[in-house]
């Protein structure tokens, strides 16, 4: 008999609305950090919208994906758009495979976000190849695995206001 993971033991609230925004806000400011052409900085904004169509498909969706990406690529001084296709097609995928995704263990989550990701950065550097730009070379995939790596995490902090409480409750099953 398979045992159930920690994760799938408690039943969780749902998640609130301004507690997803919350979070979506303060990704796009790490994503404003300055941190100039280093390799392998996240981009913390299609992580956590990946999480939330992942784990809140009805709530969050690609209405929210264009809306941060256009937000996006203006800060960015990028492409007109390509933030905006790119999250797009990111909110689409997870949100398409989210009930597959929350079948498995976090670190089997781990590797379809990172097809998830990588698909959104191929996306952003196809834009960037059609309008003229230079190739930035492998390095610049690396940012795809850290953010992977940080999957684990982020999942604990982002669930961590739905956990019910740890009470028991004699006349309640549940």
């Amino acid at each position: 008999m398979i045992q159930p993971t920690h994760s799938s033991r408690r039943i969780l609230l749902p998640a609130r609305s301004w507690f997803i925004y919350s979070s979506l806000a303060i990704a796009l400011a790490l994503n404003l950090i300055p941190f100039g052409r280093l390799p392998g900085i996240p981009d913390w904004l299609a992580l956590t919208l990946a999480f939330w169509c992942i784990h809140q498909p009805l709530k969050i969706g690609m209405g929210a994906a264009f809306f941060f990406g256009l937000i996006m690529d203006v800060a960015d001084a990028s492409v007109m758009g390509q933030h905006a296709l790119a999250y797009v097609l990111l909110a689409f995928a997870a949100g398409g495979l989210s009930r597959r995704i929350l079948w498995f263990p976090l670190a089997l989550q781990a590797l379809h976000v990172l097809l998830l990701l990588f698909g959104t950065q191929l996306v952003m550097l196809l834009v960037r190849l059609a309008m003229g730009a230079e190739f930035p070379g492998g390095p610049y995939f690396l940012s795809s695995l850290i953010a992977t790596i940080l999957w684990h995490p982020l999942s604990h902090v982002l669930l961590l206001p739905q956990y019910r409480p740890v009470e028991r409750d004699e006349n309640r099953p549940i």
